[in-house]
């Protein structure tokens, strides 16, 4: 038998739990924060313009701004060459690289999720883009796909649905989605347009997604 000071007894209790409360505030936050997107659509056509802006339930969430990566280094709209301009809250920016991702960030480096854009660059009549959100979809909801040419009209083409073709017709529906319906989509005419390839992405029904908050904007 053999007996242990109490001091020597709650020192490795005290130490472990010190080492969890170092653990839970190291702990990543996860942002609340999002990206607006106004159009709310994922392909778009050289040259367009897009508006962006960092929303938090519903409102402009101050102290947070919408950056891009481009050659390797980051920068924030409106203050790097060619990246957007500033008006009100949001960015507005010109898209003209074949796929651009851009995401809010705060000074202490918390991030939204990332929203990327193809940009068609066929200038031709036979060029068409996917009308598909940028912005993820809630589970339970509907998404109506349409292939649009520059001059704004639709028109009939086959869909790609996740490697499958549907068509030729004006639009595919995609009722009550679900996490299943995630994956690639496309769509392609008989002219021999053809739009890019873009992802589909789904989110719970409680996800809180806000696009084309444009009430703090005078154009």
């Amino acid at each position: 038998m053999f007996s242990r000071h109490p001091d020597t007894m709650k020192t490795p209790c005290v130490s472990l739990l010190l080492g969890v409360c170092v653990l839970l505030l190291s702990a990543p936050t996860v942002s609340a924060v999002s990206l607006s997107v106004c159009p709310n659509l994922q392909q778009v056509f050289s040259g367009s313009s897009v508006d962006l802006s960092c929303v938090d339930d519903g409102q402009t969430a101050d102290g947070w701004t919408v950056k891009r990566t481009r050659g390797g280094l980051t920068e924030d709209c409106g203050a790097a060459p060619g990246f957007g301009r500033r008006l009100g809250s949001y960015c507005v920016v010109n898209l003209s690289a074949l796929s651009e991702t851009f995401w809010c960030e705060d000074s202490s480096g918390q991030q939204s999720d990332r929203v990327s854009f193809s940009v068609q660059s066929d200038t031709t009549d036979k060029g068409v883009i996917l009308e598909i959100p940028a912005l993820p979809v809630r589970t339970g909801s509907d998404v109506i796909l349409r292939c649009r040419q520059r001059n704004g009209a639709t028109v009939k083409a086959y869909f790609s649905i996740k490697g499958s073709f549907v068509g030729p017709k004006p639009e595919h529906i995609i009722t009550n989605i679900t996490q299943a319906d995630e994956g690639l989509y496309s769509c392609s005419t008989d002219e021999g347009g053809k739009s890019p390839q873009s992802s589909l992405r789904v989110r719970g029904q409680n996800t809180d997604i806000t696009s084309c908050l444009k009430a703090d904007v005078t154009l």
